[in-house]
This record gives structure tokens, sequence and C-alpha cells, in this order.
């Protein structure tokens, strides 16, 4: 049974698609692809005289639609982490897509109605009005004004403007780029080490206690393990980190003391 339909009445073939959902209040995510394709070839059996464009949109819907329709009959693929593709995962997406942007264009068209609604008229006062300011009697306005008042007024304008300042942004500082010679530092910390044999990693910050010098030098000792030159220590969690330098490894020879023709 066909469903009488305008064209009019839809922006879209995806439009068309989310109205044949909804009529047959069906799961968007599991949509009855052979139900809504009749029903929407029967919509475009309606239309007698269209304009091409508009007709031409729907008619790849339909090729769509039909094409979900001959895989859905086809053994299901698995991609390549062996789960099973729906063919109408790609059209969900779209339809969900654009029933957002749908909704969203309600929201828009509302606040724009409500902006209507909305006067505005510009000032209209003479500009002898504008420029009009009471005179002002000093002595009626000190009139009873002692020091001490004064000093009321005073801690109450210093108050206000406090309370003015941001007691956490206030505090904040300005952030300077701090620039480390990497091989600088890496020649520094080498040949203290190599010089002093053993020694806390503190001692290597000794005058240059910044954030990014401390970083560098730590990543140049991490370096310095991996290499093999020097080993480390630290004896309990947030103790002092003991750096020990050590000694390039020797070449393999003869084991000392092996004397040849022992035991003859």
């Amino acid at each position: 049974m066909g469903i009488p339909v305008k064209l009019d009445a839809f922006e879209g073939p995806l439009d068309l698609l989310l109205h044949l959902i909804d009529k047959n209040k069906v799961n968007i995510y599991d949509i009855p692809i052979v139900e809504i394709t009749n029903q929407y070839l029967e919509y475009i059996q309606e239309m007698k005289r269209q304009d091409l464009n508009i007709m031409s949109e729907f008619l790849v819907m339909a090729a769509t639609l039909l094409d979900i329709k001959s895989r859905m009959l086809l053994p299901k693929e698995v991609n390549e982490e062996g789960e099973e593709e729906d063919p109408r995962q790609e059209l969900v997406e779209k339809l969900l897509e654009y029933k957002m942007y749908k909704y969203m264009s309600y929201e828009l068209r509302e606040k724009q109605e409500d902006a209507a609604l909305a006067m505005y008229k510009p000032a209209t006062l003479p500009p002898e009005v504008e420029k009009y300011r009471p005179e002002v009697n000093v002595s009626e306005l000190l009139d009873g004004m002692t020091l001490a008042k004064l000093y009321q007024l005073y801690k109450t304008l210093l108050r206000r403007q406090e309370d003015r300042i941001d007691p956490i942004r206030s505090t904040f500082g300005t952030l300077e780029k701090e620039e480390v010679d990497m091989d600088a530092t890496w020649e520094y910390v080498e040949s203290y080490i190599q010089e002093h044999k053993t020694c806390r990693f503190a001692d290597l910050l000794t005058g240059r206690r910044t954030k990014m010098y401390t970083i560098i030098s730590f990543l140049v000792i991490l370096e310095l393990m991996k290499m093999g030159k020097v080993s480390i220590r630290q004896d309990d969690i947030f103790a002092d980190i003991y750096i020990q330098a050590e000694e390039p490894p020797k070449e393999a020879g003869k084991p000392a003391g092996t004397e040849e023709g022992r035991g003859a």
C-alpha cells in the first residue's frame, strides 16, 4: 500500500528517510531496510512532475537503499579486525548527522524568532539635556564631615578596590623562556662526575636550581647511565640520588695468573 506524501514536505532524501523511520517507529540503529526501501520506492513513484535536480537526489538514495538491500541478502563481510560489517552503518551515520543538524536548525530558528521580538530604540534626548550637570554645593556636601568620616570613606574605597582584584590570577607571574645549552650541560655533568667519581645529584645543581636546568641534567644522567658510564643509587623514596662513575670495560685477554706449561 502506497504512502501518500508530497515532496514539498521534505528537504531531501535523508529527510524523507527520517520521516519513514519515525512513521514506522523503528530503531534508527536497526533499520528494516526491506520495508523502508519499499516505502521509499513507493514515494518516488508518486512523484509526477518535479524538478529534475531534486528528483536525481532521491533516485541516488533509492539506488543506495537497493544496494544495501542486496548486500543484506549476501553473507556478511568481515573487516580486518574480524568483526562483521553492517551494510547499513554508513547510512545510519549520515542519518544521525543529518538529524543533529536538523534539530540545530530548529533551535537557530527559534532564536531568530525571539530576536525579532526585541526592539531597540536609540537615545533621543536633546543635547542640552545630555550636557546638563546638577550644581554641587561644596559647603553643603562637606557639612558635618570630619577626619574620622574621611578616613572611613578612604578605607571603604580601598576595600572596594581590593575586592576587584582576583585573589588567584593576581598572583600569577610572567612566564619566561629559559634557554639551557644541552652540549655545555652534558660536558659539565660528565666532567664533574669523572672528577669526583661519586657525588649526589643535588651537587650538580649547585648555583643553578632552575626547573629546566634540573630536567636537562637529569636527562644527561639517564643517557650516561644508558651508555654505561655512570651508575646511580637511591636508598629510599625522595632520598638523595648518588651517582658513581664507571670505569670503561677492558678488552678481553688472558686471565691474570695463567701460566703456560704449569704441571709439566
